[in-house]
């Protein structure tokens, strides 16, 4: 399995985590085409944000990084959000409950 975490912060990155919030059944849509789609989950912070995709591998990953990509170039472009700081890699260990 392969994660890319991509970690929102500065100008709009608050606002656009709001907006994610309210919009969220077009983000579960769009996310649940990503192929191989494992998980996905957003975590609001102090500065922004941050968004963990989870696939079966880096394919999938970088596929849901274009959608984000695209979905904040015709959705939020108003906000000025930088670029957000990306981690990805392979899984090591997952638990559950």
């Amino acid at each position: 399995m392969h994660v890319v975490i991509r970690l929102y912060s500065g100008e709009g990155a608050r606002e656009l985590f709001e907006m994610l919030e309210t919009r969220r059944p077009e983000i579960e849509e769009i996310m649940r085409g990503v192929p191989d789609f494992r998980s996905y989950t957003l975590v609001r912070t102090a500065s922004g944000g941050a968004s963990v995709t989870a696939c079966e591998d880096k394919h999938g990953t970088d596929w849901s990084s274009r959608l984000a990509h695209k979905w904040i170039s015709e959705n939020a472009a108003n906000l000025n959000i930088a670029a957000p700081n990306i981690a990805e890699g392979e899984v090591i260990l997952e638990l559950r409950n």
